[in-house]
């Protein structure tokens, strides 16, 4: 698309893409009946709509609870979309998978805190390390082994598989856009999986900025001490949003590469080559977020 002053962002969702434009996102999903079923919702960033949100660091910590936000919604209506039933669902039923998508979300995320952050402290406190910045070191160590032991495990789920291939239409479909081609499943094709505005590279560079942060707080000596570094998460947040940001101009892209190479080399596990049908939902669902398509429908599978 010539002259767009714009990026979209997506995710990879169960049997579908979600994706992200400065006025709407939608969530593309491919049905067990082989049509794709979309759901459109206009959505105006906090950042946008008040300029003094719109600060360096500020608005990464506002923009990481706004993905976190529809990346709840969309998983809800993926989940609901996905799975053939042979009777129709009664409100109750609606509820009762909502209200279970809501709980498993609170448990992971309080799975992430455990497995990344207090873990991490644990492991590094038995060691018995009293320098400040050493201790943090060896903490952020921890925490990377167990991000990337974490990844490698659920890459072997049969399942996730095709969360990995919708993972690599959804970069490949942004690519095509970021070019200014027609989208189209050739045209995407042509492009690769990896890219550097990735959650996957985002993560990657949490844990490195989460060591820095960290460094200024010392070692943990108390539970008040630990507990104020989950209050640093959003900080920690907004800085490495800033990196992405940054990394992604063309003009700091190449003094930058280096940095993001490891987000881009774990981008081999977390995405896959995908099929043209996945290529199509993809590409329905940009589509649908750049106000090309209408708040909910269905397309015949071709």
């Amino acid at each position: 698309m010539p002259g767009k002053i714009f990026s979209v962002g997506g995710q990879a969702v169960i049997e579908g893409v979600m994706m992200r434009s400065p006025t709407h996102y939608a969530t593309a999903v491919r049905t067990p009946q082989g049509r794709i079923v979309i759901q459109k919702i206009p959505f105006k960033s906090l950042v946008r709509r008040f300029k003094i949100l719109n600060l360096p660091v500020v608005r990464g910590a506002f923009a990481l609870v706004e993905t976190l936000y529809i990346g709840v919604q969309s998983l809800t209506f993926s989940a609901s979309q996905s799975v053939e039933e042979k009777t129709p669902r009664r409100k109750r039923g609606e509820l009762a998978t909502s209200l279970a998508i809501a709980l498993s979300v609170a448990a992971a995320l309080g799975l992430g805190l455990l497995l990344f952050f207090y873990v991490p402290l644990m492991l590094t406190e038995i060691l018995g390390v009293e320098d400040g910045v050493l201790f943090n070191l060896i903490d952020g160590v921890f925490r990377l082994i167990i991000f990337l032991v974490y990844i490698i495990a659920i890459s072997r789920w049969k399942e996730m598989k095709r969360v990995f291939q919708y993972h690599g239409a959804e970069h490949m479909t942004i690519y095509a856009f970021e070019s200014g081609d027609e989208l189209t499943t050739e045209n995407a094709r042509k492009y690769s999986t990896f890219h550097p505005r990735c959650g996957t590279s985002f993560l990657i560079v949490v844990m490195v900025v989460s060591v820095l942060v960290f460094m200024f707080l010392g070692k943990p000596e108390t539970v008040e001490d630990r507990l104020l570094r989950f209050a640093f998460i959003p900080l920690i947040g907004g800085i490495s949003f800033e990196f992405i940001k940054l990394s992604a101009k063309a003009r700091f892209a190449r003094c930058l590469k280096p940095a993001i190479w490891p987000g881009l080399l774990l981008q081999r596990v977390t995405t896959k080559p995908p099929t043209d049908d996945m290529l199509e939902v993809a590409i329905a669902a940009l589509e649908a977020s750049l106000d090309r398509r209408a708040v909910t429908l269905e397309v015949p599978s071709r």
